[in-house]
This record gives structure tokens, sequence and C-alpha cells, in this order.
């Protein structure tokens, strides 16, 4: 393999770097020494909030599209980057709302960025891709092994988007890997409207004295884990991974929709209402992952999430008004 520029001193490119978890990155980034980070994001539920200490840094933010081809092209002609790390998407939710949208994002952005890759404008790619790509489970734990099956648009956009990444690896040689978060967690996590995850809108509807919601029957389980647990992972599994292949960043285990809305509920004290609604379509079933690949490779170091979900709800109460 040829050798992968190391993060201290590069200048690295995080798109979506506005977002939940691109904006943990960037922070990361600055404290592992990059020379120069730029974010590009347009927004759509990133905040520049977001990177308000990272800028304060001498981090460089542009507000821009990476699915129109022309914005991607001024940056990289304005900056010399060594390392891309794809961050930008549309949250799971828009599908049900914009299913050609929520797909075609995913699809469009990692082609032009992987089309800059092919003519030498960088080095290194690092793709993130999500759990959803596996559908419901068909076997526990789901290890990188597991049938790609997606169940909504965004995941089959997702799907698309690696498979895309393995393809150009595989026929010009790119410097390319694949990071599969489950669930994330933690501060900075879109609160608002019909796009925000399950954790901030049930504290978002408890501090504004609105009924948290289950859908469904509640059993749905996922594999929750903490941001910054996700980004620690990331940043130690960068020179170890090999072009083209992809590992499960997870936790240990899975919770279910019910029990979480419940710790939630006893965390913040609500006594109210819990209200059951009918259950959402195409909603993954089950998700309980396998991490043994990540173990093996590296020192992998998990939050426990009642830590992590009360850090969790210390910000959404500092930062929900």
């Amino acid at each position: 393999m040829q050798k992968r520029p190391e993060i201290k001193n590069s200048v690295i490119l995080v798109t979506g770097g506005a977002g939940f978890i691109g904006s943990h990155l960037v922070d990361r980034l600055l404290i592992e020494g990059a020379k120069e980070v730029i974010v590009v994001d347009n927004l759509f539920v990133g905040s520049e909030e977001n990177l308000k200490d990272a800028i304060s840094k001498g981090a460089i933010f542009y507000k821009d599209d990476i699915e129109i081809t022309s914005s991607l092209d001024y940056i990289f002609e304005r900056h010399d980057i060594d390392i891309v790390f794809n961050c930008a998407t549309k949250a799971l939710n828009y599908s049900f709302v914009n299913p050609k949208n929520a797909f075609d994002t995913n699809v469009n952005g990692i082609m032009n960025i992987l089309e800059h890759q092919r003519k030498g404008h960088f080095k290194t790619l690092v793709h993130f891709s999500t759990s959803e790509v596996y559908g419901t489970a068909e076997y526990e734990p789901m290890d990188e092994k597991h049938p790609i099956k997606p169940t909504t648009t965004y995941a089959a956009g997702k799907a698309a988007a690696d498979i895309a990444v393995h393809s150009w690896v595989n026929m010009f040689d790119l410097d390319a890997f694949i990071v599969r978060p489950f669930n994330n967690y933690g501060p900075r996590q879109n609160y608002k409207g019909y796009l925000a995850g399950i954790i901030p809108i049930t504290a978002f509807r408890i501090l504004k004295g609105i009924s948290p919601e289950i859908h469904g029957s509640g059993l749905q389980s996922r594999d929750f884990i903490y941001v910054l647990d996700t980004v620690d992972a990331i940043i130690k599994l960068y020179s170890l991974m090999q072009k083209a292949d992809s590992v499960n960043i997870s936790t240990d285990g899975q919770i279910s929709m019910k029990d979480m809305i419940y710790k939630i509920a006893n965390l913040m004290e609500y006594k109210g209402e819990i209200l059951n609604k009918p259950a959402r379509g195409a909603d993954v079933e089950c998700h309980n992952a396998s991490n043994a690949k990540v173990k093996s490779m590296i020192d992998y170091q998990l939050t426990s999430f009642e830590d992590g979900l009360q850090e969790t709800i210390k910000w959404y109460k500092e930062n929900i008004k």
C-alpha cells in the first residue's frame, strides 16, 4: 500500500463537517495536529454553531454543497488537500419525505469526491457509511460480512456509495476505506423538526413539555455508540485500514426504543404521559453489531450508555432554550 499521509501536518477536508459526527471529528483533527482543516457543509441539518470552537482555532468553513461539482472544484483549486473525510449525508428521516433526493445525495456526493481523487487532487479518502446498509439483522451479532439489504432510500444510497468506493479503488488503485458507525448519539445531534433522531427529539419534547412518543411496539433495537468513541476509533483506525476495507464501529449491545425512551424520561425526571404512535414504515427491527474486528485492530474505548446519555442530556438542557 502506498504510504498514507499522516493526520498530523496534513491538509484535511471534512465534508458534512458542520454536522453532528463531522463537527466532533473536526475538533479531534485539530487536536491531532492537522496543518489545516477545511469544512464544507450545506447546513441541511448541520449548524455553523457546531464549528464555533474549531473556527476559532483556524478551521476554514465553506457553506456549499458537494453534490454541485463546481463547489468541490473551487475548494480543491484553493487548497492543496491531502485527506478527505466524507461525512456528508442527509438524515434518515428525510428519505420518508423526499426518497429520491435522500438517495441522490449519498451517491452524487461520493462520486464527485472519487473523481477528484482519481484525478490526483488528494491522497486518502475515509468514507462514512452507516449500519443502515445492513437492514434488519439476518443474524446476530452483525459483522462486516452481513448481507447488504437496505430498507430505505437513504440506506440504499449509502450502500450504493460504498459500492462506488470499492469500484473506484479497484479500477484506479485509490487509497480509500469505509467506516461504518452504528447509531451515534451525543452532544450536537440535531433536535429540530422531523429530521431529529430519537434521543434528541425525546429530550426536546420533555424540555418543551410535550409528551414523548413510542412508535409501534417500541421493541425495535439499536446499537447506540457515543459520538466521541466513534471519532476516537476512526482516528486510531486511520493508519491501519486496508484499501477498500470496511469496519463496524459499535458498542457491546443493543437497547430497545421503548427502554431508551423510559431511560431518558427517568434521567430527566419526567412523570408525564408517553404516547404510543403507529409504527413507521420500513423501520429496521433489530441492530446488534459485532465489533470483534475493530477490537482486534485498536485499543477500543467505549463510554457506558448511562454515562454518555447523561452527558448528552446535560448538553440538551444547556442548549435547548
